[in-house]
């Protein structure tokens, strides 16, 4: 038996996801004789993995609401891509990873020719844009959730939502030591580092990152006597040409803390003292490795002014909303100041009860994040498993409409 299935992811975190459900997916299909191929959205990872990408993730990667603007054109290319790509091939069944302004179209296109559509990692709609729940009763079939609070705010709603686990709550620890980090990385091992992640994208980057280096710079003048390092990650999304504009920003901070680039930010979190993360998927991982972090985010005045009126959440910070609670510091907009970072960072370096006391809350929130069967000690039972199953599920109960229906724009 051969069939396709639709997978799709336009950012960094999402494509991680996408690549190790391929893997999954891969594992599970051959038990039941299935050959599948993959194509959709993605980005190198999920390329990699034996996803066709007949739209690159990098390619519909925007942030902000003036931003969005001006990629109008370029987007809706893409969806129009997307869509007759789906149209041509009539998958068996469609996975939908976050990204919600193009994969609510999309699943509205999916559902009218009849495929079943799941919907993996739930966009914030318990903070914004509640009116779009209507889209996901009417298009989507499941509702697979990554934070433990989301599955009942959906199910009140009457959404078919499950709580699968996050999936990075699965991962094991990175493997690479800290020794063979530093040597990798031009690191001094014997330093105190500090990574700084800015963001996936580049307008996230070039909104954050200066106030990071700032920072680093004024922490390394205040203690000349402590050696500080700053690894920064650098996003699998971020193609050549990116990776320069990032390598030149850093270059024209002229002689000042040695900022190493790095490509593992779950090791480069793990080995640090503390970081520095922009608001994200970025502050999850920097969660799980247990090591204290400050989060930090700016963007356009316009949509920072918007995004306070319609956004109604206690926290910024997915590990505060996870926990209930404050847990770690949310330094937002103005007050994302070079001089707050210091600040924050002064209190959480040294051995002490801040320090002890956010990783205490930081462990906490891990066994919050696995899924209720991983957290019983049940093998098997992690959050890329449990979307795989449901998606095979799906996969084998739907009969494809004929790929010579026609169907109107």
């Amino acid at each position: 038996m051969a069939d396709s299935i639709f997978i799709s992811a336009g950012e960094a975190s999402g494509e991680q996801y996408g690549a190790l459900l391929v893997d999954r997916l891969k594992l599970l299909l051959a038990y039941t004789a299935t050959t599948a191929s993959f194509f959709g959205m993605g980005g190198p990872r999920m390329e990699a993995a034996g996803v066709e990408c007949v739209v690159r993730a990098e390619e519909m990667a925007v942030m902000g609401i003036t931003e969005i603007v001006h990629s109008l054109p370029r987007i809706y290319r893409g969806y129009a891509r997307l869509r007759q790509a789906i149209r041509d091939r009539r998958p068996g069944v469609a996975v939908l990873i976050d990204f919600p302004d193009i994969h609510f179209k999309l699943s509205r296109e999916l559902h009218r020719l009849g495929i079943p559509v799941i919907f993996f990692v739930s966009p914030q709609l318990w903070a914004w844009k509640k009116y779009r729940i209507r889209l996901v009763r009417r298009y989507v079939d499941r509702m697979l959730v990554i934070f433990p609070f989301e599955e009942p705010f959906y199910r009140e709603r009457g959404v078919a939502a499950e709580f699968v686990g996050h999936p990075l709550a699965d991962l094991p620890p990175p493997s690479i030591g800290r020794e063979q980090f530093a040597r990798e990385n031009d690191l001094d091992p014997a330093a105190t580092w500090i990574a700084l992640l800015p963001g996936s994208r580049m307008k996230e980057i070039h909104a954050n990152l200066p106030e990071m280096l700032k920072a680093a710079r004024g922490l390394a003048e205040r203690a000349p006597e402590q050696r500080f390092e700053f690894p920064l990650p650098v996003a699998p999304t971020l193609d050549a040409a990116q990776r320069e504009k990032l390598r030149a920003r850093i270059g024209t901070q002229g002689m000042g803390p040695a900022v190493r680039l790095v490509h593992d930010a779950r090791a480069a979190l793990l080995h640090a003292r503390a970081s520095v993360v922009a608001s994200g998927t970025a502050t999850v991982e920097a969660a799980l490795t247990g090591n204290p972090f400050i989060v930090v985010y700016r963007v356009s005045p316009l949509t920072y002014s918007i995004a306070r009126r319609v956004v109604s959440v206690p926290h910024v910070a997915m590990a505060n909303l996870v926990a209930g609670k404050r847990v770690v510091p949310e330094l937002i907009q103005n007050g994302f100041t070079a001089r707050n970072v210091i600040l924050e960072l002064e209190r959480l370096l040294p051995d002490g009860p801040p320090r002890q006391s956010m990783r205490m809350e930081l462990a906490r929130i891990r066994g919050l994040l696995l899924s209720p069967r991983a957290a019983q000690g049940e093998s098997g039972a992690e959050a890329i498993g449990r979307v795989a199953e449901i998606t095979v599920e799906l996969l084998h109960s739907h009969s494809p409409a004929p790929v010579a229906e026609t169907v109107r724009s």
